[in-house]
């Protein structure tokens, strides 16, 4: 193992356990004892492990439900829709290559999303909303589409909405408006500038911080985490991806949250227990646990 592929030492504890908000065990090494259990010893008591196709949403709620500790979100991804519509000749996802599958395929897809989303382990609709990076032209429909139908399933269940923007700000907010927001709407991995994150709070959106806010071109991140309403933020992983700097490029994981979130107290300019306990409050009343 090269050091760019160690995993990260364990940072201090936080005095004050947070949650982990959005995280994707299935794609970490090591098992979920051992993810669950790095993550208590520094503090992170509580993850929300979020699917992002039909199988990793089955897994993520059948994991919710036999730990304790963990929450499940169910979706198929923005970048999931166009694949099941239109095929996905090149393989890229995790399923291989697919044949296109069509209207009826992508419905099909999305009852069984309604089942997972009515247990009671699972707290949330999301990862859902759109891709504008690795999606073209041609698949904005089936994602726009799938987005659409993830509201309607998140407010029949009532549910929290988690949200992928991926330069899409104006389509996500657009859509938003069009449908109306779930009550509990969070903004994953907050994209956005601090003029948007000034329409997300007016809209009483959550926004989730993930470890890119430390890196150092993302200035426009940390000015959008600086005008945001304390009762409104969260904090991330998206492990294995974004881990904190400076361990950039390296696997991310639960137990790495304190680095996060010490950025993050001193981009507000308060203490990092005052922090914490503002992001362990936000994040049960957005997942309703």
């Amino acid at each position: 193992m090269t050091a760019k592929d160690a995993p990260p030492p364990l940072p201090e504890p936080l005095l004050v356990p947070v949650a982990d908000s959005h995280t994707h065990l299935d794609m970490q090494s090591g098992t979920v004892e051992e993810a669950l259990t790095k993550a208590a010893a520094v503090g992170v008591t509580t993850v929300v492990q979020v699917g992002c196709d039909i199988k990793g949403s089955q897994w993520a709620a059948e994991t919710a439900a036999a730990y304790e500790n963990v929450y499940a979100a169910v979706a198929l991804h923005p970048n999931e829709a166009p694949r099941i519509v239109l095929g996905d000749p090149d393989g890229w996802s995790r399923q291989g290559a697919r044949e296109a599958g069509g209207d009826a395929a992508l419905d099909d897809a999305l009852t069984e999303i309604e089942r997972l989303a009515a247990l009671p382990y699972v707290r949330a609709v999301g990862e859902t909303g759109l891709d504008y990076f690795r999606t073209g032209p041609e698949g904005m429909a089936a994602q726009e589409r799938s987005f659409r139908a993830h509201i309607e399933i998140a407010k029949r269940q009532g549910k929290a909405l988690v949200i992928h923007d991926r330069e899409a700000h104006a389509d996500v907010l657009r859509v938003l408006d069009e449908e109306g927001a779930p009550e509990r709407t969070v903004f994953h991995c907050y994209s956005g500038d601090a003029e948007m994150a000034e329409i997300c709070a007016a809209k009483g959106y959550y926004m989730s911080f993930a470890g890119n806010v430390t890196f150092k071109n993302a200035q426009p991140l940390r000015d959008a985490l600086a005008v945001a309403p304390l009762d409104r933020v969260l904090v991330e992983t998206d492990a294995p991806f974004l881990t904190p700097a400076p361990y950039r490029g390296r696997p991310n994981a639960p137990y790495l949250i304190p680095v996060t979130v010490r950025a993050m107290a001193a981009v507000r300019g308060i203490a990092e227990e005052e922090l914490a306990e503002a992001l362990a409050v936000n994040t049960a009343r957005a997942f309703d646990y």
